[in-house]
């Protein structure tokens, strides 16, 4: 599974279980960040032991880029069975603050920040 524009590129691999967002995710409201959730729902309803998400290179995401993913970490907790782990970069500045907050909503999330 892949979505790719001129601005970023989302993709499944799907031995690893692993979603790798990069570029610069700069999309106007919930409508049209679907096609990426519909991805993101497809790997969580496949229920994987283990959800990799690879953001060391997704340079920007927006507010609703960010309420996305949050929504997204709450349907994997809420799977029960499915463990995530999120990739992110201290090079990249929203990362940290962002990312961390994903910790509230879903306790047993794997953040690995470098």
């Amino acid at each position: 599974m892949e979505i790719k524009t001129e601005d970023y590129r989302i993709c499944y691999d799907q031995a690893t279980a692993t979603v790798i967002l990069q570029g610069a995710l700069r999309l106007s409201g919930m409508d049209e960040y679907a096609p990426v959730v519909q991805l993101l729902n497809d790997v969580a309803d496949s229920e994987p032991p283990k959800i990799v998400l690879n953001l060391q290179e997704l340079e920007f995401l927006n507010s609703s880029g960010i309420s996305m993913l949050s929504k997204f970490a709450i349907k994997v907790r809420q799977k029960g069975n499915v463990q995530m782990q999120i990739k992110g970069s201290q090079s990249i500045p929203w990362q940290g603050k962002s990312l961390r907050n994903l910790l509230r909503l879903m306790p047993t999330l794997e953040l690995e920040l470098k």
